[in-house]
């Protein structure tokens, strides 16, 4: 059995890691309201321009001026995973479901006998990702020193896959991201940006309108930013899920700390009691062999 000083000193560690969860469950929660109200805030726009782009889309078809963006090489043989992840850990299932799901897409593709590329955003997916895929790792981009995800940040990742596809580097690029649904879950969500994908295609809503220059011109201008605004849309999706994420698990930590507090309490109150008890026997016995 360990003894007093042990045992107040195990006391002591855990109470002060309290304080270190506790303080990062209340930065988390903070940091969440402001995520939370940007990721709501550009749904709307992306429902929107998905619409509008799905009906010019659906309009357009495979004719032959169809821009390379909507119908895509040909093939699909080269698929690129666009995988975004947190910089830091300490987020519960946060950063493992979204490399999970990349990791089954890869072993699914790469048994089909197709060639899978991965693009890692954030520092977690690439560390849990890299024993079994390091070998399809064909770029990274550091966002450590991001502290607010600007869309400044998501037109650079878009325009590196867009510059990518236009080399011919792959035929299929898929995004994987959590996407933020409450501070207890994320979806872990796999969504196809190229060739591009509209709910609305199909729909012929574009119909109703006169688009002037043509369809396709507005597409080719339009899908790059399509291509951006899905990534910074994802990207604003893993912050508010990041730190719903870590805000949980530093709940459910503190509250684990306070627990083990109490157990380590009762254990060094009976060992002390225990110890009082043995000198006060000692001192009566001694007494009475006097």
């Amino acid at each position: 059995m360990p003894s007093l000083k042990d045992l107040k000193n195990r006391i002591g560690s855990v109470k002060n890691t309290r304080k270190i969860t506790k303080a990062m469950q209340m930065v988390a929660a903070a940091k969440l309201r402001r995520a939370q109200e940007a990721a709501e805030a550009a749904r709307p726009y992306a429902e929107r321009i998905n619409a509008v782009l799905g009906g010019l889309a659906g309009s357009v078809g495979q004719s032959d001026n169809a821009p390379r963006l909507l119908t895509g090489t040909g093939q699909d043989r080269v698929h690129l995973l666009v995988v975004m992840t947190a910089e830091r850990g300490l987020a519960g299932a946060f950063n493992s479901s979204i490399a999970r799901l990349a990791r089954l897409r890869a072993q699914e593709l790469l048994g089909q006998g197709k060639v899978v590329k991965i693009l890692t955003v954030g520092k977690k997916g690439r560390e849990i990702l890299k024993r079994d895929l390091g070998s399809h790792f064909i770029g990274h981009v550091d966002l450590s020193e991001v502290k607010r995800i600007g869309y400044a940040n998501a037109h650079e990742i878009a325009q590196d896959v867009l510059r990518r596809f236009d080399a011919g580097e792959f035929d299929v690029a898929t995004i994987f991201f959590n996407r933020f649904q409450s501070v207890i879950s994320q979806i872990p969500t796999a969504k196809q940006i190229i060739p591009a994908q509209f709910e609305g295609e199909g729909t012929g809503s574009s119909s109703l309108y006169d688009y002037e220059p043509g369809e396709e011109a507005i597409l080719a201008d339009l899908l790059p930013r399509a291509v951006a605004t899905q990534v910074f849309t994802a990207l604003l999706e893993n912050a508010a899920s990041e730190q719903g994420a870590r805000m949980s698990a530093m709940d459910n930590a503190t509250r684990n700390a306070g627990e083990m507090i109490d157990r380590l309490t009762i254990v060094y109150n009976r060992s002390r009691q225990a110890a009082i008890t043995k000198e006060l026997i000692e001192i009566i016995s001694g007494a009475e062999a006097l």
